[in-house]
Formats: structure tokens, C-alpha cells, sequence
């Protein structure tokens, strides 16, 4: 209904007169609306039809005095039914009296279908309003009527009082109008108490003379949260000094919109705005036009402060000064729901500004911003002048803000074209504003603006639209360029791959100076620098006064980084220090960090600089091995490594020593021996370098050769992306500029899009995915370059890796003062607390701004995501938390399990690396102790109850299992794992096996461990670590020991453990223990298959087939053989068939054992009469003038190793005879042999078929254990690759080598071949093979004077004997001949 009032005109030529007795009710029962009109006298009462359905009534006092309203009302109420479609009710100029409305409220009574009732013009008596009491008693408790209007009827504060009375009970009005009307101050106090009790009014419209009835109407509907659509007018005068009808507030609930004109006193402001504190249905404040003070701002910082639901403000125009905007400043810190905020055309300046820009900006990386809900910020006007204070308020909250979409600075007159410069280059790190509007601006002119927008719009394709309409560049028309790249940052762009980024050799290469202190690093850091920038070398003068200072800063600088230049290269010289430097550096400069690396090792040729007297030899060798395992220790812990560390040795303070007659050169040789040593591991520069570090002139060649080296390795290591170089000179000088050590991911974004176009996003519609995959692709290639340290995880990227390593890092070992809890454990806030205290008390030492962003908590996440610590209770923020560094030595005397059980067994395992050239590098324990830890924690809860550790030592609990996980000897290279349970040995191993060794192993994925058993009682008593080295056992050597055994004796085997003394006092004594024992279930049915395995093979290497499983397995002793491989073993065939069965029956280790004897005996029963008979075939054509047995080895330094592979040219060679006692051939430990120069063409020849045949059954034999000629086992390391070498034809020309294993069913494989071949040879004689063979050795024993049996009997120890059952000669050893001499006779030599 609104505004729309009650009231049409009669029509003339529709009136009449007619007396309601004469009234037909058949032509009114339809009418709806009925509307009475006061007259004249003169003019006389009567009715008409209006509309349809609408009756006109014309009232008025008949000469007789006959009120024709009254009759008419009581007609109405007699015949109250007859109008039940009655709805609308209005009355014009009516004076009412008490009985007239008591009729009125008689027809609205009870039935009345009435909805609106309408006063226009009336009176209601003269004397406080009377009238109107039975008409408010009649509302309130009417239940029909919807809409009460009272228009121009003077009711006054009486009036409104009654009526706001019967509204307050009425449920059922829901508009009520109150039209030309003053019911001042004391009526509209009672109209919004009305407004505080009624919930059902739906709209209210106020037309007072004053306007004093606004704010007391508005506060009510505010402060009770009534969706009212309000609507208050007032008189105002105009310019004339005339008065118009004008609005003063309106409230719309529909869209929220509270809008207050004008007309309301500042008190009554400000209680409007109080209202609106706890306010949940307005979201837009309009205030424009609208003086206010500084009061009524201070009442609107609480509004924002505590409201909502409001989303816009808008105090245009509102003569607002300084200290009515800080006020809303202070508002909009604690707000976190307004999206806009209008403040233009007010007088505030550039302190106001200030202070309103501040809750969206941020003045320090540690800073949140207290308002990221604003979205759309505007202000300026005429009248404002922003100033310096204000430029600089603008400038940072571009550069910082990361929620405001639209800005608006419009008719700005304070602003010089040099500040709009500046804002727009600010906009180039902005990527959250979307609009910006500078209109009517006018320092928005002249080309170096255009030219700055332009720049500003190539690297932020994120700003969709500028409005620059009427500044001075719109006017001149240079705005076309703007708008048209303003299109293309929105088109659509060509996506491309990562793959398209062009590589090229990297320009950085990291130099580390490894050596002990005081050894002169840091001096010849500085020399190298200078040799590198020969342009910024100081005068001579200078020179020599720097020698001192230098040899003062040797102690304090270790582990520092110095970058030099040299060209477009940069060098990082990184100052290593001594054996207990700081773990977290070293792995970070060499296990995070890769890419191009030089090692130098400095090494002082004397002991202290003040000293005068040189090093020992020994000294300095023991310096130069370590830092050579400490390098490849290191270096082998990345697996991505496909090159060599390069290591130049370097001796400084030769000065002292150069007068020394010898000079370097013993050191020189010590070099060139480990150059030896170490060529597989590392490139040795063979020159060694003396220096003076002082001195330029002695460190220029060190230079020069630091330059070839970094030249030739950059061209050898992996190319990287090209824009990783563009990126390294830039980070290098972009954190000198901004004095910044650590940045997020978003900051690197940042100087991605505005510094380097490869890695931009070109249009807002680009593939923001792709392009951040870019981008972190050249981030982790840095990384591994070197040049920054990524936490991708975290959002981090240090930019300084020398101030994170030297200032968070190694600060870790020196937090002693922190209270330690159980177990070593500390609180997370504590910690915090310390490592908060430690960043502040490095601001003198080291410019801690660098590292500004970095918080506690920060350093804290990173050192979880490095794994150099753990939290108890994950998520918890007081959460215990452990770093392993911090941890000390146990103090206890006497080590002990937890766990006595009378039942208890023990087992134990050492890790040990196989390399002597490595060690584990004293990060390795710490990052294990955390790992365990996280994979134990990872099973649940029911696992790793317990977890306790010391600095060496972790001592945890899993499933019952008692587990102790030790550190060897310090700088040592293993591991022991020791385990006590109730269980069986089986179930502790698989434990072992299934967590703790793969996580060690995992620590070093490029190293290569080997495992050995440690004795049970060592683990029982817990004997230290230096007592255990003669207790343990390699699990592979035990296992070659049990295959070396013939099966009957393989589980009964037991192993001896010799005696633990200390100082002439027994620890531990002697003691054996069964293999079952210390061997689990799974190494045992290892042991067991394998050697089922090489009967398997060597069945088949005995040409057992398929066809002959069905023959007899009783083989007669004297059937005749054909002397060639083919035939030797034709009486196996039947016991391969044994094979098959015992293979399906096998059920526990005895069985299998039992299983394998009989398997065993008969094949090796076999193999010897088959061996016999090929050593005394064809003799009846020869009287065996030389032994028939003999083999070939190759002579090292340590040992000597069988020669299964024979090839022209080999050299140091030498020839050996078996004693040839029948089934008890062996080797003579103490024989002297012959040497064999070299290997030509023709001996070749002539060993080939004897090596190819003879020994392939030799090494069977010896593979499966049977005692078949002992003593030759230790000269071949891998049985099973010289079986595969023996069966390929193709690798009889290859040296005998030891390597890893290839495995049975790699053997069986390769026989395939040499079966195929021996078949299509099988009449080949191998009488013709051992005849030549024979031949051979006869000649070079001639050549090498050994003409008789005597000569062959003192250079090999062997003498002619004849067996006296079958007249068979042999060449048999001293021992034999003693102990068999009632089987053999002696021949003449």
C-alpha cells in the first residue's frame, strides 16, 4: 500500500440522494469498498456507486439534526451480515463523536471481514483525543484489520500513544501510516516501544512536521531486528526560505539497505548508529549527504566491531575529518565482515588516511593483516589532500594487501604524477586487485604515466579494468593503449608444456674447503676472492696489513660461505670445519644441496700458526683420509649422483716449512697412494698445492686451477633449465637489495611474474596450474643447484642457505639450558621459547632482519620436515617435542634390559658398511632415531609403546619385542641391533627385518652394508661395543659354512665364539652356539634350497635327463663309462628321480636335511668315481711322469684367487698340483709352485679343454660342499659366477674376478647352451684334452728346470705312489703317504 491513499472522486452524473430506509440491500451486498465523505449541509446526505464495487457516502447533519453517519453505522451494524465482503473502510473530513465510534467499533467488532481502515482529515473530540480510546480498544482486540492509516488527523503524542498501545497487543495490523501529523518526542517513544513488543508489522510510514520522530522509530526497529520496512518523511526548508516535504530515513528489509537523509540531529545519529551494534538486518549503510561528527564515528567503530551481518558503508560526502576517519580505522582492525567501504568527498587528509589504510596493510613479514574481508575501498574528493603520509599509506597497502578487488580514488587534486607512477609500480606485485579507478585525477598525465601503466599491465594480468575517465591522459586521448592490453590480459592464451623451457650448463658451482682448524680456510677464502676480482684488489700496502686480521678470524668464521664472481660463473667458497662441526650444515651443503661441487682439502703442514714446528707425516695422512671418507661418505648419500666428487688436496703454511730440505714430497707420494685408493670413489687431482694463504702471488695458481676445474665440471654435470641461471645472478642480488634470507612461495611467485617472463602469467585466463608447476620445477632445480633451500611442503624458500645453516641450525646443539623432560623430551613452547631468544641474540652478529619472517614455530615445522626431530602427540600445541641433538650421553654404569624373564631369548645383527672407503657421517643416527620413530608410530597404537633415547642408543619396545638399536665407535661404520623377547629367535629377525634395518638401509640407499650375527651372549650381558669386534659373524659366512658342510652335518653345526678379555680379565668366555640358533627359520631354508639347488645343477651338469628317471638306481661299480662329459655321470639318473620326491615331502629343516643326505651321498659318490676315472684314463700309455692335477692362480696383495678363465696376455700367474690321494684330493697350503710370466697363444690352446671340462666339475664339487679337494674354496669368492662363466664358452676369455652372486637359476639357464653343445660334441675324446693338457705342463716344467720327481717333489710337495689294489699312480703329499701306507708304495722319483 505504501504511499497509495484511499480516496476517489464521485462522479456527477452518478450522485443522488436516497434516505437509508429506503436502502435496497440486494444492490450493496457485493460491495468491497465503502468510502464516507463529509458535506455540507446544503448539500444534503445520500450515496452512489463509485466503481463496481465501490459505494461513495456523502455525510451530513440534516435540518431536523439527524446525523446521517450515525444512522448509517447503525444501519451497517444491524445488518452486519449483509456486508461480509466489506474490505476497505475510509473516512474524509469526519468529527467524531464517542457514540459514532463506538457504532465504528461495533461494525469492526467480532465478524467483520474489514482489512483497511483509512482517517483522512478527521477529528476525534477536542479534549485529548477521546475518541480514539474505544477506537484503539477496538484494534487491539480486532484480528482482521491489516492496515491502519491515519492521515492529517492531529492526533498528536496522545494519539500515537493510544494507538501504539492497542498495536502493541494487536497481531493481526501489519501497516500502520501516520500522514501529516506532529505526535512529537513523547509519540515517538511510544511508537518504538510498540516496535520492541510488536513482531507482526510489516511496514511503518511517518509523515511528521519534525524530525525529531526518525531516530527513536529507527533505533527500535533496529535494535530489535523487525523486518519493518520503514519509511519517515519531514519538512525541510528550501532555498526560498520555503518549506518542502522531503525524506529523512527509510529502512528496506528486503535488500537491508538503511538509508538516512538528512534532518536528523548528531544525539539522534548517534543513537541510530548504536542501535546497529548487534543488528542482523541491515547489510548497507547509506549515510551520504550526511554531516556527522567525530562522536557518531566513534559509535560506529563499535557497530564494526561487533556487527555482522553489515557488508557496505557509504558515508559519501559526509564533511568527515582526520579524526572521525581513525575511528573507523580502529573499527575496521577487529572487522572481519564488511566488503565495502565509500568514503569519498570528505575533508580527512593524509593522517586519516593513514590510519584507515593500516588495518589493510601489513609493515612486517611477522604481521597478519587484521582486515582480509574488505573488498571494495573508496575515497578522495576535492576537498581531500592525501600528502606524503597519504602516498606512503597508498603505496603499502598495494604492495601488501591481499583482499581488496576494487579501489577508487576520484577527484583527487592532491595527487602529483609522480605519485601515480609510483602506485601503478606497486601494482606490479598486487595480483588480488581487480579495478582501480583513478576518474578525475589530476596527476594521471603525461608519457612517463602511460608508460608506467603499460609496464605495470606486461607483468599483472590480473587487474580487469581502469577507469581513467576525465584526468588529463583521458582528455589528450592516450587512454586507447590501456584499454586495448587491457583486452589482451584477457584473452584466452596458447598453453604450453614444461618441457619447452630451454636448458643450458649451469653458471654456479659450489667449492667446499674441508679441513681442521686453524688451518688457514678463512685465509684462503679471502685470497681466492681477491685472485678471482683481480679489479677491487687493494694496494700492496693494504695487503700486508690484512694478515693479521686474517689469521684473527681463522677460529671465528668456520662454516661460513663467501660468493664470488668470476665472469658469469659464481663460486660459493664454503668454509668447512672440524670433525664436530654442526651435522645440519654438512648435510645440508652436501646430502640437500647437489649440483656442480669442488672439494678442497686443506691441510696445515704445521700444527698451530704460532707454532714453527711441521706436522708429522702420519698426521697429515690420517687428516687427508678422513676428509676423503668424510667427502665420500657424503657424497654417496645422494643416489642421483652419476659423477665423481672432484678433491684437490691443498697444504697451507708452507712459509713455515719451505726452508725443510724434503719439502712436500713425501706428501706428495702419500696423495698419489690414495689416488690409488680412492679412484673409484673420487677424482684426485694428482697435483698437490703448497701455499701461502696470504699471499696473492702463492695462491694465483690455486686459482687458476679452481678455474679449469669449475670450467670442466660445469660442462660435465647436468644441464639445467636456462632461466635457473637468469635466476641466480637475480636471487643473488635481489637479497643483498631487500636484505632478505627467507621468502614464501607466493613472494617467489611474485618475483617469478614480475622479473622473469618465462615464468609469467601472461593473460588472467591463463593455466595458473601449469604455470606454477614451472615455477616449482626451477625452484627444486635450484634447490639441488644449491642456491636455495626449498620446503615445498612448507611454502618456503631460503634464499641465504649460509645464514639458515649457521644461525637456526646450528644453534640446535647448543640448547642446553632448556628444562629436559622424561626421555629425554622437551616442551614444544619451551623450545620455542629458547630458539626465539637465540634468532634475537644474532641481530648484532648477523643482521637477524634477514630472517624476520622466520618464527619459532617455523623452524620447528622445518626441522620436522628434515627429520632432525619428532612431537609426541601430533596436532597437540603442547606437545612434548625430542631433538636428538640436544640429547647427552647416558651416565649409567651397568647397561640392562627392561625385560628379565628366565625364558627370555636374545638375537642380534650388525649393520656394518662393506666399503672401508665410507663411514656413516654423524648426521645418520639422529635422522634415525626420528625415522623409527615416525615408521614405529605409523603401525598405531599398539605399537611402540615405549621409545626411549639416548644420544647413541634407541631403546624401544614393539609387540613384546625389546629392541636396542646402538651406534658403533665414534666416526664408526656400523650399527648394532639387539633384540630380547620371549620369543623364538625367527620372530625377532623377521622383526628386525620388517622395521629397523630397512629403515637404516633406507638412510643410505647408496651404500652398501653387510650383516653380521653378534654372539647371543653378548646380547644377554650387553657387553660394550669395543669388546664385541671378535663377536660377531657375517651372516653370508655362515651360511658359505654351512654349505660347505655335507648335510648331515648341518644342523648340528655349532659355532665356536672365542673368549672377551680386558686387561688379563675374562668379560666373556668361549662358547658354542648352533647355526639353527643364530640363524633364523628363513636363513636356514635359504641355506637348505641353495645347496638343493647346486645338487639340482649339478645333476643336470651330469646330463641326468627325463628319460632315464625310470632305470635302476643300483649302478654297477665296474660298468664302462665313456670318458667325456656326456658320459660321466650315467649313474645319477635315479637319483634325480629321488629328488622329485623328496622336493613335494619336505616339511621342516630335519626332514629336509634328512631329505638332502641321501640325494648328496649318492651324487658325490658318483662324482668321485667318475673324477677317478678320468685322472687314470689312458695309463696304460703313460706312467704318470708328472702329477695329473693342477690349476692356475692369480697373485695380489692380499690373496691369491683361482684362474677358471684363461685369455692371452695374462700375467702374474702361477701353477699349483693337488694332492691326487683318491677322494681325498686336496690343497698344500705350504706349496711353492711355479711362476707363469705370461700366458701366449698357445697355452691357451692347449688349457682351454681342460679348464673348460675338468674344472667345471671341479667347481661343482666345491659348490656343493662335498670335501672333494679342500682348501680350494677360499681362491674362488663366488662360486655361482664361475659356474655361469665356466658353462658360456664365450667367457673363457675373461680374468677370474670376484663379483656378486648370479644364483642357481641363472646357472641352470646358462647350461642350457653348453648341454646343447656337448651334445653335438659328445664324441669328443677326453683322453685327446687331458693328453694335450699333460703335454703342456710337461713342457713348461722343462722350461722351468723341473726335469725329475725329486724337482717336482720339492717345488710342490707331492711324490709317485702306486695303489696296491688296482696298480693306479698317483701323486700324493707327505701326509698321505704316512697315513695310507698300507695302501700305497713308493716309486722312484
Amino acid at each position: 500500500m505504501g504511499n497509495k491513499m484511499i480516496t476517489t472522486a464521485l462522479p456527477s452524473n452518478q450522485e443522488y440522494r436516497r434516505e437509508v430506509r429506503e436502502i435496497d440491500l440486494q444492490d450493496y451486498k457485493d460491495v468491497e469498498s465503502i468510502a464516507f465523505y463529509q458535506v455540507a449541509t446544503n448539500l444534503g446526505s445520500g450515496m452512489s456507486m463509485e466503481k463496481e464495487r465501490s459505494l461513495r457516502v456523502h455525510i451530513c447533519t440534516d435540518q431536523n439534526g439527524d446525523n446521517f453517519l450515525h444512522k448509517m453505522l447503525h444501519h451497517l451494524v444491524e445488518h452486519k451480515e449483509n456486508y461480509s465482503n466489506v474490505m476497505n473502510l475510509l473516512f474524509h473530513g469526519i468529527e467524531w463523536q464517542t457514540e459514532v465510534v463506538q457504532l465504528l467499533c461495533s461494525f469492526l467488532g467480532p465478524g467483520s471481514s474489514v482489512k483497511q481502515v483509512e482517517f483522512q482529515k478527521n477529528v476525534f473530540s477536542t479534549k485529548s483525543a477521546a475518541a480514539l480510546v474505544p477506537l484503539s480498544e477496538m484494534i487491539q482486540r480486532n484480528s482482521t484489520i491489516k492496515a491502519v492509516v491515519f492521515s492529517d488527523c492531529r492526533i498528536g503524542a496522545t494519539g500515537a500513544k493510544l494507538l501504539a498501545s492497542a498495536l502493541t497487543n494487536n497481531r493481526s495490523v501489519e501497516e500502520f501510516q501516520l500522514w501529516e501529523d506532529s505526535i512529537g518526542t513523547k509519540g515517538a517513544e511510544e511508537l518504538s516501544k510498540m516496535i520492541e513488543v510488536n513482531c507482526t508489522l510489516k511496514l511503518l510510514i511517518i509523515f511528521d512536521n519534525s524530525s525529531i520522530a526518525a531516530a527513536p522509530l529507527i533505533s527500535a526497529v533496529l535494535a530489535r531486528n523487525r523486518r519493518v520496512e520503514v519509511h519517515i518523511w519531514g519538512h525541510c526548508r528550501d532555498t526560498r526560505g520555503g518549506m518542502n516535504n522531503t525524506k529523512i530515513a527509510e529502512f528496506q528489509p528486503e535488500t537491508g539497505d538503511l538509508r538516512i537523509y538528512n534532518n536528523i540531529s548528531s544525539t539522534h545519529l548517534q543513537r541510530v548508529v548504536c542501535a546497529m551494534a548487534w543488528n542482523t538486518t541491515v547489510t548497507t549503510l547509506d549515510m551520504s549527504g550526511v554531516a556527522l561528527k567525530s562522536k557518531w564515528t566513534k559509535e560506529l567503530r563499535g557497530v564494526l566491531e561487533r556487527n555482522r551481518m553489515l557488508k557496505a558503508v557509504k558515508l559519501t560526502r559526509c564533511c568527515l575529518r582526520d579524526k572521525a576517519v581513525v575511528y573507523i580505522a580502529a573499527g575496521l582492525f577487529k572487522n572481519s565482515y564488511l566488503e565495502s567501504l565509500s568514503l569519498d568527498g570528505n575533508h580527512f587528509g593524509g593522517v586519516g588516511l593513514e590510519h584507515l589504510l593500516c588495518p589493510l596493510s601489513t609493515f612486517s613479514p611477522l604481521q597478519r593483516q587484521a582486515n582480509t574481508t574488505l573488498k571494495v575501498l573508496s575515497f578522495g574528493g576535492r576537498r581531500t589532500n592525501l600528502g606524503r603520509y597519504g602516498i606512503t599509506a597508498i603505496l603499502q597497502m598495494l604492495e601488501t594487501n591481499q583482499s581488496l578487488v576494487h579501489l577508487v580514488i576520484c577527484d583527487d587534486a592532491s595527487l602529483r604524477p609522480n605519485d601515480v607512477v609510483r602506485i601503478f609500480t606497486s601494482l606490479e606485485r598486487n595480483t588480488t586487485l581487480r579495478s582501480l579507478s583513478l576518474k578525475g585525477c589530476r596527476g594521471v598525465e603525461g608519457e612517463v604515466v602511460l608508460q608506467t601503466i603499460m609496464g605495470m599491465l606486461q607483468v599483472n594480468p590480473w587487474i580487469e579494468e581502469i577507469d581513467l575517465h576525465e584526468t588529463p591522459l583521458h582528455v589528450a586521448g592516450k587512454t586507447s593503449e590501456i584499454y586495448e592490453k587491457l583486452g589482451q590480459n584477457g584473452s584466452l592464451v596458447v598453453p604450453d608444456d614444461l618441457i619447452d623451457l630451454p636448458l643450458s650448463a649451469p653458471i654456479c658451482c659450489r667449492v667446499f674447503l674441508c679441513g681442521q682448524e686453524l688451518s688457514g680456510k678463512s685465509t684462503l677464502c679471502c685470497s681466492i676472492n681477491h685472485c678471482m676480482n683481480s679489479m677491487k684488489l687493494p694496494r700492496m700496502s693494504e695487503i700486508r696489513t690484512l694478515k693479521t686480521p686474517f689469521e684473527q678470524m681463522v677460529h671465528t668464521n668456520e662454516n661460513e660461505v663467501n660468493f664470488v664472481f668470476d665472469g658469469n660463473t659464481k663460486l660459493a667458497l664454503c668454509n668447512l670445519g672440524g670433525y664436530e662441526d654442526s651435522f645440519a650444515l654438512h648435510d645440508f651443503m652436501f646430502v640437500v644441496h647437489g649440483g656442480p661441487r669442488i672439494f678442497m682439502v686443506v691441510s696445515s703442514l704445521i700444527g698451530k700458526p704460532v707454532d714453527k714446528y711441521p706436522k708429522s707425516i702420519d698426521v697429515i695422512e690420517r687428516e687427508l683420509i678422513y676428509w676423503l671418507k668424510f667427502i665420500v661418505s657424503y657424497s654417496r648419500r645422494r643416489v642421483l649422483h652419476s659423477f665423481m666428487p672432484c678433491v684437490t688436496i691443498v697444504l697451507t703454511h708452507y712459509d713455515k716449512v719451505s726452508h725443510l730440505a724434503e719439502g712436500v714430497r713425501p706428501i706428495a707420494a702419500i696423495v698419489q697412494r690414495l689416488r690409488e685408493d680412492f679412484c673409484s670413489y673420487a677424482e684426485i687431482y694428482p697435483t698437490v698445492f703448497a701455499v701461502d694463504s696470504r699471499s696473492l702471488v702463492s695462491v694465483n695458481k690455486l686459482t687458476h686451477h679452481l678455474r679449469k676445474t669449475t670450467k670442466t665440471i660445469l660442462q660435465q654435470v647436468p644441464q639445467v633449465y636456462e632461466v635457473c641461471n637468469d635466476l641466480i645472478r637475480f636471487l643473488h642480488d635481489w637479497r643483498l637489495k631487500n636484505n632478505k634470507a627467507l621468502i614464501r612461495w607466493s613472494e617467489f611467485c611474485e618475483i617469478c611474474q614480475i622479473s622473469i617472463p618465462v615464468l609469467r602469467l601472461r593473460s588472467r585466463h591463463d593455466s595458473v596450474e601449469k604455470v606454477d608447476t614451472r615455477r616449482r620445477a626451477v625452484a627444486k632445480s635450484l634447490h639441488n643447484l644449491g642456491e636455495i633451500i626449498f620446503f615445498e611442503e612448507l611454502g618456503v624458500l631460503i634464499v641465504n642457505c649460509e645464514w639458515f645453516c649457521q644461525d637456526i641450525l646450528s644453534q640446535l646443539g647448543s640448547l642446553k639450558s632448556i628444562k629436559i623432560e622424561n626421555s629425554g623430551f622437551v616442551l614444544k613452547q619451551d623450545l620455542e621459547k629458547i630458539l626465539q631468544e637465540k634468532m634475537c641474540n644474532q641481530i648484532e652478529r648477523s643482521n637477524w632482519r634477514a630472517g624476520a619472517l622466520l618464527q619459532s614455530s617455523d623452524v620447528i615445522n622445518m626441522l620436522l620436515e628434515l627429520e632432525l626431530c619428532y612431537e609426541q602427540d601430533p596436532g597437540n600445541p603442547n606437545t612434548l617435542l625430542l631433538v636428538p641433538t640436544m640429547l647427552e650421553e647416558s651416565k649409567e654404569g651397568t647397561q640392562r634390559w627392561q625385560l628379565t624373564m628366565p625364558e627370555c631369548r636374545y638375537a642380534g645383527r650388525r649393520i656394518e658398511c662393506e666399503d672401508t672407503h665410507m663411514f656413516l657421517t654423524a648426521d645418520f643416527f639422529p635422522r634415525l632415531q626420528v625415522r623409527l620413530h615416525n615408521k614405529i608410530m605409523c603401525l598405531g597404537n599398539q605399537q611402540g609403546a615405549l621409545y626411549d633415547l639416548e644420544k647413541y642408543l634407541i631403546y624401544t619396545v614393539i609387540n613384546g619385542v625389546h629392541v636396542r638399536v646402538e651406534l658403533g665407535m665414534k666416526l664408526g661404520s656400523s650399527i648394532d641391533v639387539l633384540a630380547c623377547s620371549s620369543r623364538n629367535v625367527t620372530d625377532m629377525v623377521r622383526l628386525l627385518h620388517k622395521l629397523v634395518i630397512p629403515t637404516i638401509l633406507n638412510l643410505c640407499p647408496s651404500m652398501t652394508f653387510k650383516e653380521s650375527i653378534i654372539r647371543p651372549d653378548c646380547v644377554k650381558y650387553l657387553i660394550p661395543q669395543r669388546f664385541r669386534t671378535t663377536q660377531v659373524l657375517p651372516v653370508k659366512k655362515m651360511k658359505q659354512i654351512l654349505l660347505s658342510l655335507p648335510a648331515e652335518n648341518m644342523y648340528d653345526y655349532q659355532h665356536t665364539w672365542s673368549a672377551v678379555e680386558s686387561n688379563k680379565r675374562i668379560i666373556l668366555v668361549s662358547g658354542l652356539d648352533h647355526a639353527r640358533d643364530l640363524l633364523s627359520d628363513d636363513d636356514f631354508q635359504e641355506v637348505l634350497h641353495r645347496r638343493y639347488y647346486d645338487l639340482q645343477h649339478l645333476a643336470t651338469e651330469l646330463a641326468v635327463t627325463p628319460d632315464n628317471l625310470l632305470q635302476s638306481e643300483t649302478i654297477p661299480e665296474l660298468d664302462v663309462v665313456d670318458p667325456s662329459i656326456l658320459g660321466i655321470a650315467k649313474g645319477v639318473e635315479m637319483v634325480l628321480q629321488r629328488l622329485k620326491r623328496i622336493e613335494q615331502g619336505i616339511r621342516d629343516l630335519k626332514e629336509e636335511i634328512a631329505s638332502l643326505r641321501y640325494y648328496e651321498y649318492h651324487l658325490v659318490t658318483e662324482l668321485h668315481r667318475k673324477m677317478d676315472y678320468v685322472m687314470n684314463y689312458s695309463i696304460q700309455l703313460e706312467e704318470r711322469k708328472v702329477p695329473q692335477l693342477f690349476y692356475l692362480v692369480s697373485l695380489d696383495r692380499h690373496s691369491k684367487k683361482l684362474v677358471t678363465r684363461i685369455l692371452p696376455g695374462m700375467q702374474s700367474l702361477r701353477v699349483h698340483m693337488l694332492c691326487e690321494f683318491r677322494r681325498e684330493m686336496h690343497v698344500l697350503e705350504d706349496q711353492v709352485g711355479c711362476d707363469l710370466i705370461q700366458v701366449d697363444n698357445q697355452a691357451v690352446q692347449c688349457l682351454l679343454p681342460y679348464m673348460s671340462k675338468f674344472m667345471k666339475l671341479l667347481t661343482f664339487a666345491l659348490k656343493i660342499g662335498a670335501h672333494f679337494i679342500v682348501g680350494m674354496g677360499e681362491m674362488i669368492p663366488d662360486l655361482s659366477r664361475e659356474v655361469v662363466h665356466l658353462l658360456d664358452s664365450s667367457a673363457m676369455y675373461g680374468a677370474a674376478t670376484s663379483a656378486l652372486s648370479v644364483g642357481a637359476l641363472g646357472a641352470a639357464a646358462m647350461y642350457g647352451k653348453a648341454r646343447n653343445s656337448s651334445r653335438q660334441n659328445g664324441a669328443s675324446d677326453m683322453g685327446v684334452d687331458m693328453k694335450t693338457a699333460r703335454q703342456w705342463l710337461v713342457d713348461f716344467l722343462k722350461g722351468q728346470g723341473i726335469l725329475t720327481g725329486m724337482d717336482i717333489a720339492q717345488r710342490f710337495g707331492l711324490w709317485r705312489v702306486r695303489y696296491r689294489d688296482d696298480g693306479h699312480i698317483a701323486w700324493i703329499c707327505r701326509k698321505h703317504i704316512v697315513a695310507r701306507e698300507d695302501e700305497i708304495f713308493e716309486l722312484p722319483l
